[in-house]
């Protein structure tokens, strides 16, 4: 067996930074939500900036937030404000006055940056000029843009071929950035496209376009306040997206069932404290979930499974408990699916899943005669082995219930980041369908690649392989949100070139190719002036709706550029006369370049006029009305297998979360209050049973061992955190524990890596000699 080293620049420093252990809360937001971020916005900003940016957040005129992908109201925004903790916190980080500008690029080498944590690493302040590593150098050193394009455009035209770059996108990146990404790319002559979404809800529209024919979900906020039940399975809303709380309070208040499924009690799960009323403000909880189910890690399935089971089995003497008119009239397959599942075991499939039967009959009672559903899930079902199947399995409860096309019901993937919808609509897709790469060629004139370009984890092994000399990332902190980060890090430096554009240092700028590049850019909250006058942006949310972003705040660096503008001024510089496009025509003014994404984008009709109302417009949904764009225009039956892990003596399943004070790899603050971890990140949440059979007590440090495929990867020194968590079952936070999700274990046919089912072992902490 070989081993993967123990650390490197690439990991967090092993530091503990005094762990302090408090009770879980009881509920979520509440007058705590609201001192944090205000503590948040001033630790990083004068008073009168801080109200500026917040006043328009997520407000009609205003920016959309940099955080999450939940949707705003329709019809009017909280004049108290139209944001969560977390949303006050993604502003802070963002709309900070500190800066990094060349005296502090001169002082601090790439090697004492890197001894820093993330936390460390993002408190520096914002990137407030150009700057580049040469081949060799110690220390980043400023650069004028002029001379950082024409080195990325010699980069590119020194390639052999263009396939030998890769060009990723974070979620941040707007519509209007990304459409021209992804044209500049593909005239540029790759598909090699990878985004944040390979690494997240992949397996969600995988799953959705095989079954319904549209990988997007179906519901919109309303649907919220008109569903009968709502289910929450793997999602943690009170941390990932506090303002569905919001939501979920009104669906309650209008009489809807609240059903949460998850491995961990998440706070947000079970009580909320809305601070934007009286009853919140003073404590006054309410309650959410009517029923929580505390799921093995991946035993969603198979609770699914029981719960159809049984209500298969009372549509025998009850009819109305399944909807045949609808499964008659729009399924495919329902035969066959029905047989598959009154073939299983009930009993075998709880022990699957880790739910009591009488608890699973009690989950089929509740719907048995409720017709409205909404299933509602994120990454706990998306980064897993058998996750396509799983996320097909919701789609058999809603057909069977006739949940999909009606208010009050449907699909709804939760998704991270605010434009990663956005921008797979826009076309960042390493594997666009032949009609998208058709009207590309028809519209532009020029010949558009055919070969599907390299997905994240492909990018990864093909920079590993010494496939790929370029790397480009529009946003994002693609090290730290990768798998096998010993593997990924040795893949970056095996490159000539890699560029980040960005707004904050992150640790992938601090393991690179032999040269180097940061290209700092505006962000949502940033006033974008091109030739004297203000642009807008556009985003779209995880139900559809198209909305314009406009900044507000005075940026805090001349030197800083727009996404449009980096990427207009790249494709100028590589591909000069040779391109079909008017490059700096975009660059000047954005409506053009939203009326190319009207030309090319369907759905996108009249974009200049109708983004520019109140709250945007929603993009159509064909599930809504039951349109249904499989091959036979039906939606389809799956039939698949419960996975079960069989785990020897002193293995667990270790599935990456995210703290309270995370988004995604930016790290706020040390602290997850939610679950009483104070001052500390580097813990396991472990089942206290499990803990004391293996010798174990709270505070004992331990080292965490992964031998997929016959390589031993180690996290070292982790805190044991007893915890409400079933049996067999381990939870960590990323990027730390990333190093031990291995490059080659993904979901199938999404290719998504699987963080939430890590097969690992436990040791005593052992201290390096």
């Amino acid at each position: 067996m070989s081993d993967i080293k123990l650390t490197g620049p690439e990991e967090n420093p092993e530091e503990l930074t005094g762990l302090k252990l408090t009770s879980p809360e009881e509920a979520a937001a509440g007058m705590p939500a609201v001192f944090s971020g205000v503590k948040h916005i001033l630790n990083e900003m004068n008073v009168g900036r801080g109200i500026k940016a917040l006043k328009s957040l997520n407000q009609m005129e205003g920016y959309d937030c940099p955080g999450c992908a939940w949707p705003d109201p329709d019809r009017e925004r909280s004049s108290l404000g139209e944001f969560c903790e977390n949303g006050i916190k993604a502003v802070a980080e963002e709309a900070t006055t500190k800066k990094l500008d060349a005296t502090f690029f001169a002082n601090y080498s790439v090697t004492e940056l890197a001894a820093l944590s993330d936390f460390e690493i993002g408190k520096k302040g914002r990137v407030a000029l150009p700057v580049y590593l040469p081949a060799g150098a110690t220390h980043y050193q400023p650069i004028s843009w002029e001379e950082a394009f024409g080195k990325i455009a010699g980069s590119l035209d020194r390639l052999t071929s263009p396939d030998e770059a890769v060009f990723y996108t974070s979620g941040r990146t707007s519509n209007e950035a990304a459409f021209l990404y992804q044209l500049f790319v593909r005239e540029f002559g790759t598909n090699n496209l990878p985004d944040c979404s390979n690494m997240c809800h992949e397996s969600s529209g995988v799953a959705l376009n095989e079954t319904l024919g549209t990988g997007k979900g179906s519901v919109t906020l309303d649907d919220f306040y008109k569903a009968d039940v709502i289910l929450i399975l793997g999602q943690n809303p009170g941390t990932n997206h506090p303002r569905m709380l919001t939501a979920l309070q009104k669906a309650k208040q209008n009489g809807a069932i609240i059903i949460a499924i998850n491995p961990l009690p998440e706070t947000g799960l079970i009580g909320f404290n809305n601070p934007q009323t009286l009853k919140g403000a003073l404590g006054i909880k309410v309650n959410l979930t009517d029923l929580f189910l505390p799921v093995r890690i991946n035993g969603d399935m198979a609770l699914l499974m029981a719960i159809e089971k049984l209500l298969l089995e009372r549509s025998e003497s009850d009819v109305s408990v399944i909807d045949n008119d609808f499964i008659d009239q729009h399924t495919e397959h329902y035969t066959a699916f029905a047989e598959h599942i009154r073939k299983q075991s009930l009993e075998a499939l709880s022990r699957n899943c880790g739910i009591p039967i009488d608890q699973i009959r009690a989950v089929a009672d509740l719907l048995a005669s409720r017709k409205k559903i909404i299933a509602c899930w994120a990454m706990g079902l998306t980064q897993h082995k058998n996750a396509v199947d799983t996320i097909k399995e919701i789609v058999n409860l809603l057909m069977l219930k006739g949940s999909l096309g009606k208010e009050g019901a449907g699909v709804c993937p939760v998704r991270g980041h605010s434009n990663v919808q956005g921008d797979r609509t826009m076309g960042i897709n390493e594997s666009p369908g032949a009609a998208f790469l058709d009207k590309i060629e028809s519209d532009y004139g020029f010949k558009v690649p055919r070969k599907p370009g390299y997905d994240v984890v492909n990018s990864i092994k093909a920079m590993y392989e010494g496939k790929v000399k370029v790397f480009f990332a529009l946003g994002g902190n693609f090290l730290s949100a990768s798998p096998d980060t010993h593997y990924t890090a040795d893949a970056l430096r095996k490159c000539q070139l890699t560029v980040h554009v960005s707004t904050k240092l992150n640790r992938s700028h601090l393991v690179h190719g032999s040269e180097a590049m940061i290209l700092p850019c505006l962000g949502r909250s940033d006033a974008d002036f091109q030739q004297g006058v203000q642009q807008f942006v556009s985003c779209e949310n995880s139900m559809s709706i198209v909305q314009m972003s406009r900044g507000n705040l005075p940026p805090i660096s001349r030197d800083l550029l727009s996404e449009p503008a980096i990427v207009c001024r790249l494709a100028h510089a590589t591909l000069g006369s040779r391109s079909r496009m008017d490059w700096r025509k975009f660059e000047g003014n954005y409506d053009l370049i939203r009326e190319a994404i009207e030309k090319t984008i369907p759905g996108f009709e009249d974009y200049n006029r109708r983004v520019r109302q109140h709250g945007g417009f929603y993009l159509r949904n064909p599930v809504r009305d039951r349109t249904f764009r499989t091959e036979n225009a039906r939606a389809q039956f799956t039939l698949s297998t419960p996975r079960e892990h069989l785990l020897k003596s002193g293995e667990y399943i270790m599935m990456t979360i995210r703290s309270h004070d995370q988004f995604n790899t930016t790290i706020y603050g040390l602290n997850d209050r939610y679950r009483g971890v104070h001052n500390e990140r580097r813990v396991i949440f472990i089942n206290e049973q499990d803990a004391a059979e293996a010798g174990l007590k709270k505070g004992d440090l331990v080292d965490l061992h992964n031998q997929h495929g016959g390589i031993k990867r180690t996290a070292r020194k982790f805190i044991v955190v007893p915890f409400s968590i079933p049996r067999q079952c381990t939870a960590t936070y990323f990027p730390e524990t990333n190093v031990l999700v291995p490059i080659d274990s993904t979901a199938e046919k999404s290719n998504t890596p699987t963080s939430k089912t890590v097969i690992i072992t436990l040791t005593k902490h052992s201290p390096i000699s």
